[in-house]
């Protein structure tokens, strides 16, 4: 009843002619009173209330303390939403005025709210200086006024504003304000996200510079927006620097630094920044552990990986299931599969769940070990676990399947893959035409990829670079070129296997002129040759009987840092024992032991026949 009553005495209020119309005051004290009592439903019922509504009604209306601050955000939001409804939109008088009245409040987040309204409209955006004379005029309060730009600086980086929130720092310090540490550590953050290396390290200087407490956190923040962009020496140099200033590295600093030189696999650099830890007395934390047992992997040293997990163990950092993943992965590649298993099980008495990584890992060592029968019952065991196949998972068992050259079981397998919504990609296709071509079924192989095409699946680097292979195969150098060519024009860049591909075509028809132009082409590029590339072209010159030539490819490589391989000792010793240089085919064939090759039926063939070719000179 009482609410009728105001409603009723509201619009008599509102058709008093304007000459004897109460003062802005009484307009003001009558909404207060309709929203104490009734909340905002009458004005959204009647929005005609408010149609002699001014900003100086809504000033008076926000600042009134007998209105609480929700109803006041209530009230303001409503003005916000229906802007049409009133003379004029709440103006930044409007909006600083609430911001005081949930400052008092401790309502912050509301404060955050309000002024990122004021951040996101030019009309409202003033300069950080105009709007703190605003509040000193109406709030002499030295709190209110830091707490306010600190939110406003906040607000601005949320909102990827950098140079208002840069102005608003400047502002702080030029006037003595006291500035949250934390509150630069978000901008610093936002600017390393952005991928601003350069204006996250001036931002960080300034800091230093302005005089305020500056932390590790800080620092390492700078440390990692430098590391992300490669310029990890920079980022060391900056660490040193501030450490002469008291601010000691933590572990969360060298992880950062560790994780940049191991993505480089760069292990001198790596090793450097093990002997700063220690020098520092920092010890390993688990994510420092768990980059190290990569890095190691990466490398192939198992033993160094071993170490670091047993000495994580016992120092009784928590090992997750992410080192598991790593150590296991790391001992399949190795070929320890005895090793690698024994860590599965030793993870599930653990109480760790294993995940698709690690069975992925498994699947991957033992289809590489050959054993694909073995890998088919973890594929049972992991969706016992309720653990779905992945893409990653069903290209592991392709590339089991064609090694063994079980074509059909790979078929069979794509098949599955499409009746579990996987679309088979461009590397499931190629799996499966690089064990047709093993088994030279090259015509099922191109169908294979062709018919990809057909259903949208565009080819990529390794697509092509298996067609021009199947071509180089047959002779059909026209439409292996034509295919290097239409791939470069549909923006695969062709790797060294691409070039090298077709320099083993070459070499092995005898056209070395096509093949020398082709290596020339891949340095101008910037690949470099590898220890296949001077294989195929001594092999080349081999097949057309310029032993010299060969030779003198073989001789370069050492200078190149390359170390020859088994094919590259099998083809030089054929070479100079099918023209009668036994001695010198010998003394490769010492050399090649000495370098750990085993040597095949071809080697020791080339071998008797050049005693029987050098005989018979």
């Amino acid at each position: 009843m009482a609410r009728r009553r105001l409603l009723l005495a509201f619009k008599r209020f509102l058709h008093t002619s304007p000459s004897s119309m109460s003062s802005n005051q009484e307009l003001a004290a009558m909404i207060v009173k309709t929203l104490k009592l009734s909340g905002i439903k009458p004005f959204e019922n009647t929005p005609s209330l408010l149609s002699n509504l001014n900003s100086r009604v809504t000033h008076l209306v926000l600042s009134n303390p007998k209105l609480l601050p929700k109803s006041c955000i209530l009230f303001f939001k409503f003005l916000q939403r229906n802007q049409s409804l009133t003379s004029s939109k709440p103006d930044l008088h409007a909006h600083l005025i609430l911001v005081f009245r949930l400052y008092r409040a401790r309502r912050f987040s509301e404060v955050r709210n309000v002024l990122n309204s004021v951040a996101i409209d030019d009309s409202l955006r003033w300069s950080v200086a105009d709007m703190v004379s605003m509040i000193w005029d109406n709030w002499n309060e030295q709190k209110f006024v830091e707490k306010f730009c600190d939110i406003l600086f906040r607000v601005y980086v949320d909102n990827k504003m950098f140079d208002d929130a840069g102005g608003v720092f400047e502002y702080m310090v030029k006037s003595g304000l006291k500035i949250d540490e934390w509150s630069c550590l978000s901008y610093l953050t936002a600017l390393k996200k952005c991928d601003k290396a350069e204006e996250c390290l001036g931002y960080f200087r300034r800091m230093v510079e302005s005089g305020m407490e500056i932390t590790v956190y800080s620092m390492t923040t700078a440390i990692d927006a430098l590391c992300r962009k490669g310029r990890v020496e920079e980022a060391i140099e900056l660490m040193k620097e501030m450490g002469g200033k008291g601010i000691k590295p933590n572990v969360v600093t060298y992880a950062t630094i560790l994780n940049a030189y191991v993505k480089r696999k760069d292990s001198k650099r790596v090793d450097e920044v093990l002997n700063l830890m220690e020098k520092d007395k920092v010890s390993h934390d688990a994510v420092t552990y768990t980059l190290l047992i990569s890095h190691y992997a990466d490398f192939g040293q198992v033993k160094d990986a071993d170490k670091l997990f047993d000495e994580m163990r016992e120092r009784g950092v928590k090992v997750d299931i992410q080192v598991y993943t790593t150590i296991i992965s790391c001992h399949c590649k190795a070929g320890n599969l005895k090793r690698a298993f024994s860590l599965f099980d030793d993870l599930t008495e653990k109480g760790l769940v294993p995940n698709a990584y690690v069975y992925g890992a498994l699947i991957d060592g033992l289809c590489k070990a050959g054993q694909v029968e073995a890998a088919e019952k973890l594929v049972t065991d992991m969706q016992s676990r309720g653990i779905d196949l992945n893409p990653v998972v069903f290209n592991t068992l392709l590339g089991g399947y064609s090694k063994r050259g079980m074509i059909d079981e790979s078929l069979k397998l794509q098949a599955v893959m499409q009746k579990k919504g996987f679309e088979p990609d461009e590397f499931a296709y190629n799996i499966i035409a690089s064990g047709m071509c093993k088994l030279k079924q090259h015509d099922e192989a191109k169908r294979l990829l062709f018919e990809m095409v057909e259903k949208g699946v565009s080819l990529n680097s390794v697509n092509f670079t298996t067609l021009i292979s199947i071509y180089c195969r047959e002779g059909n150098f026209n439409e292996a070129n034509r295919l290097f060519r239409e791939m470069k024009r549909k923006g695969q860049k062709p790797n060294a296997i691409t070039y090298n591909t077709l320099i083993g075509g070459y070499g092995r028809k005898g056209k070395m002129k096509e093949a020398y132009q082709l290596k020339d082409e891949m340095e101008n590029e910037g690949i470099m040759p590898d220890e296949y590339t001077y294989t195929s072209l001594l092999h080349g010159e081999c097949i057309c009987r310029k032993i010299d030539a060969a030779m003198k490819l073989f001789n370069e490589m050492p200078q190149r840092g390359l170390v020859p391989s088994l094919a590259t000792y099998t083809a030089i010793i054929s070479g100079l024992s099918k023209e009668g240089r036994s001695h010198e085919a010998h003394r490769l064939y010492n050399e090649m032991i000495s370098a750990g090759h085993m040597p095949d039926e071809r080697v020791y063939t080339s071998l008797v026949s050049s005693l029987h070719t050098s005989g018979s000179q």
